[in-house]
């Protein structure tokens, strides 16, 4: 009999002491994403001058003072065409915004990223964004930051989970390094990119952005970079007012969602190879600049301007509608970009227009609660969103409405989409992805509540020919019986193959089951262990039930198999689905809460 008497120490977290070394390892990673960061940035500045102003310079220079004048359509294109031409021959995983591409190296490939992608990434959407390209510095980041991490992750000796774990704290300290939002970073960690919600993974994260933000601010880096102190008085109207914006993010951040990838599909019938894309949503981008230059490049000073409350309705409006169709287009042809200061800008263009007919509040508020509850519906990142906007700002008053909106416009994405920006691309791809995190059902539940309780045995002197015909008799329903001694004690179990390989070994027909059971220790369960335990087990095992024995005596007290571990799913299903009012009779409140305890009636033994 399988000695397992102990009972297991349980507690909240598995996390072991492992933990720590991974945390180090994440302040050397933390270190290169800041490093990463602080060269995309440079980079950026450096495309941009070299392409609009002809100067090998890292100054920071407008691009409505560039001398080019129409000649500025082209500048799009050209750097657009280089992202191809690096996309092809060097890695085809630069292409997009970098999310998808983290999220889909973490889900599927092991979290393993190239040397290539750690290289290209920045190099290639420095070229995009310098040439005009509508996009932010933080898609790019995350990805560059995650390779970094997963080669370091590489080069040590850990597991794909904590290679998961460092690819992630990568993104989450070069995004800490480009927007000095290190909760926010965080928050995108667990909203987005871990699919889990664990101490293993969220210390080191955490560990990473927390030092990637000491050394950005020791290298004397901005922060917040865009400071805000309006604010509104809670209330009644008040709330109506952040609900109402939190719907008209949501709304914009459907239509946004189902640009991109009308564009997306539209550039997928052309005849022509993937890696001239670019160059044609290049164009869409050089053309729009012509209409608004202002929806050129990453546009940080739109979002100043914004929050100042300096923005008219008819700006933000021109604003508005070409920087989503340019950016629309330049997303979907492929190009190399981020996604989150298009969103801040685009939304904040949207806050700014209808902030004339919203309740009074400082100048900028409503253009930031429009620009967070636009990205958080976007990307279905809420809290990301919430702590982001207070981040950026320095201001820790407005995060009742912050939340507000943001609660707001995810719940209305989610009612009207199945996917998100993020993860669509992902699904066009044949992978579904859940992101919804529950507690396992079967850490909670335990054997004594899904067993068998009236088990059918066979008697230990029983021979093995009549064994023979009680398994193949009409009346026998079912193949599988534990084997139990006069004490009641388990032996083995007993179904058609292990009858089977006793008759081809040769043993006689008179033999009894005790004698061909000797010497083996049966797998058992006890009726106080959880099913994750279990579950294990009966894998390990190879077998298809378990014996349930009392810790007492050691005897026989239940029978459970994979199918009585489903039932516990049968019971979630039905905690979702009946609806169980107080005002019923207290005789149909009793039958509902008895079909959710046990769904389906069970055989004795299944």
């Amino acid at each position: 009999m399988t000695k397992n008497a102990a009972r297991p120490r349980l507690g909240d977290f598995t996390t072991q002491p492992r933990v720590v070394v991974i945390a180090a390892i994440a302040v050397l990673v933390a270190t290169a994403g800041v490093g990463a960061g602080i060269i995309l940035l440079q980079l950026i500045r450096l495309a941009t001058n070299v392409a609009y102003f002809g100067r090998f310079s890292f100054a920071e220079l407008k691009l409505a003072d560039s001398p080019l004048g129409l000649a500025v359509v082209i500048v799009p294109v050209i750097g657009a065409l280089i992202v191809g031409l690096m996309a092809r021959y060097g890695s085809e995983k630069i292409r997009g915004h970098g999310i998808p591409e983290a999220i889909e190296a973490i889900l599927l490939g092991r979290s393993r990223l190239d040397a290539k992608v750690a290289i290209l990434k920045p190099l290639s959407s420095a070229i995009a964004i310098g040439t005009g390209g509508p996009f932010g510095a933080e898609g790019p980041i995350i990805m560059t930051g995650g390779a970094i991490g997963s080669l370091i992750g590489q080069a040590l000796p850990v597991s794909d989970n904590e290679r998961k774990t460092l690819l992630v704290a990568g993104a989450a300290a070069g995004m800490t390094t480009v927007f000095g939002t290190p909760i926010a970073a965080i928050m995108l960690a667990v909203e987005l990119l871990l699919f889990e919600w664990t101490p293993r993974s969220f210390i080191p994260v955490a560990v990473a952005a927390i030092v990637a933000e000491v050394e950005r601010t020791a290298l004397h880096m901005p922060s917040p970079l865009f400071p805000f102190s309006g604010m509104m008085d809670i209330g009644l109207i008040g709330l109506a007012g952040w609900v109402a914006i939190g719907i008209a993010a949501g709304l914009l951040s459907s239509l946004l969602t189902q640009l991109v990838y009308a564009c997306e599909d539209a550039f997928q019938k052309l005849p022509i190879h993937w890696m001239w894309w670019p160059a044609i949503g290049g164009l869409v981008v050089g053309l729009g600049g012509l209409i608004e230059p202002r929806a050129l490049g990453v546009g940080y000073a739109n979002i100043e301007h914004m929050l100042s409350g300096e923005t008219i309705a008819w700006s933000a409006l021109i604003l508005l509608t070409v920087k989503a169709v340019i950016w629309a287009a330049a997303l979907g042809s492929g190009t190399s970009g981020g996604v989150l200061a298009p969103l801040l800008i685009i939304g904040g263009a949207m806050g700014a227009v209808v902030s004339g007919i919203m309740p009074a509040a400082s100048p900028g508020f409503w253009a930031l609660l429009a620009m967070a509850a636009t990205m958080g519906g976007t990307m279905r990142a809420p809290l990301t969103a919430t702590f982001f906007a207070v981040e950026l700002t320095g201001n820790t008053h407005i995060l009742v409405p912050l939340i507000t909106a943001c609660a707001t416009a995810h719940a209305v994405t989610v009612l009207l989409m199945k996917r998100s920006i993020l993860t669509e691309k992902i699904a066009r791809r044949g992978h579904h992805i859940v992101r919804e995190y529950r507690i396992d059902p079967f850490a909670l539940a335990r054997a004594s509540d899904v067993m068998t309780r009236e088990v059918d045995t066979l008697p230990a002197t029983m021979t093995l020919q009549k064994t023979t015909t009680f398994l193949t008799a009409p009346t026998t329903v079912h193949p599988t019986f534990p084997v139990v001694n006069e004490s009641g004690h388990v032996l083995g179990i007993v179904d058609p193959p292990s009858v089977l390989r006793w008759r081809r070994a040769g043993q006689h027909r008179s033999m009894m089951l005790a004698d061909l059971l000797s010497g083996r220790r049966p797998v058992t369960a006890y009726p106080d262990e959880h099913l994750e335990s279990l579950a294990d087990r009966l894998l390990s095992a190879n077998v298809p039930y378990l014996p349930v024995i009392s810790r007492d005596d050691q005897t026989l007290v239940g029978y459970i198999g994979w199918k009585d571990l489903m039932r516990v799913r049968l019971k979630l299903q039905a905690e979702e689905r009946d609806r169980v009012s107080f005002f019923k009779s207290p005789a149909r409140r009793r039958r509902a809460r008895l079909a959710s305890v046990e769904p389906v009636p069970t055989d004795k033994v299944l």
